[in-house]
């Protein structure tokens, strides 16, 4: 499925012409006439790259608060603003809230293009990620409490015998809990362990 584009603007006409370029460059886009349209659409973002052509000055809800909106519900979807009414500390507000760019009307079609291949590329990048993330989770929730326990200390650094004069056993079966711990979290080297407890933000204060 190709890349989404979702245009936001008040403006028929915009909408039109924006609808027509970015359409004609291979995304698929949706349309809609307000934030407030937007967010009432309650759109299950796909598992794709996806991004949003948003213009600052609506009714009712503008472009920056539903940029406030999005980032309340975690929703990594990068944003280009487009504006005929920017200024300098609405450009800041928006780059520091996260958005990619911030375009003045009328927009360059070029610029704006090249706009959303690198909020595109970017929406990729956050789905690798995420996907990663999920995977590794589901990892982890296949260990027991005590081999999640024995997991956190040895990427701590810790020998099998400082884990076991900790957890208050014997060095045998922290080897038995390790072997477990590299299976159920599909780790080939200590190293690999590792790094996926530190994808997964696993410290040795989260024993718990």
């Amino acid at each position: 499925m190709s890349p989404s584009v979702f245009i936001i603007d008040d403006d028929h006409g915009v909408r039109r012409a924006l609808a027509r370029l970015i359409g004609a460059a291979g995304y698929r886009v949706e349309v809609f006439v307000s934030a407030q349209a937007f967010l009432d659409a309650s759109i299950d973002m796909p598992n794709i790259p996806a991004c949003l052509v948003l213009d600052v000055m609506m009714p009712d809800l503008s472009g920056l608060e539903l940029q406030r909106a999005l980032n309340d519900t975690h929703e990594t979807l990068p944003i280009i603003f487009i504006t005929g009414h920017g200024d300098i500390p609405m450009t800041v507000s928006a780059m520091k809230a996260g958005a990619t760019d911030f375009l003045a009307k009328p927009v360059n079609d070029t610029a704006l293009l090249r706009a959303i291949g690198a909020a595109l590329e970017r929406s990729s990048h956050a789905l690798a990620s995420r996907s990663e993330f999920d995977s590794i989770q589901r990892r982890l929730d296949r260990l027991t409490p005590r081999e999640r326990e024995v997991m956190v200390l040895v990427v701590s650094g810790l020998l099998n015998k400082q884990v076991a004069d900790e957890l208050g056993t014997v060095e045998k079966t922290i080897k038995v809990h390790r072997a477990r711990v590299m299976e159920k979290m599909e780790a080939h080297s200590f190293a690999e362990l590792v790094r996926l407890s530190d994808r997964a933000r696993i410290r040795s204060t989260t024993l718990n």
